[in-house]
């Protein structure tokens, strides 16, 4: 009989420690499942982060853009304001000669 009752213990403790393992791979599963949500949800947030950073650089790309334009035509009057600044000036300066020669 005591074989039959040591065949009975190491059976109930066969089954005792495939419950353990079962129930410890069973957590170890939901562990790894809530991990995986959890770096899901933060990739998202991420990405919807770096969607609106990404938006907001375009955005300051545009209006440099346009600042730049806009600077260079306002560059481009003012050295066209220049070039017509020095005729003036040479002119100017011919008049006085002119009127130099005329009271002479």
């Amino acid at each position: 009989m005591e074989g039959g009752e040591s065949y009975q213990d190491y059976g109930q403790q066969f089954f005792s420690d495939m419950n353990t393992r079962l129930r410890d791979l069973e957590e170890k599963q939901r562990i790894l499942k809530d991990r995986i949500l959890l770096i899901g949800e933060s990739l998202i947030r991420e990405r919807e982060k770096n969607f609106v950073e990404i938006q907001d650089m375009k955005k300051v790309i545009i209006k440099v853009q346009e600042e730049n334009l806009r600077l260079k035509e306002f560059v481009q009057r003012i050295t066209e304001h220049l070039s017509n600044a020095a005729r003036k000036e040479d002119l100017m300066i011919l008049q006085r000669q002119f009127d130099l020669f005329r009271n002479t």
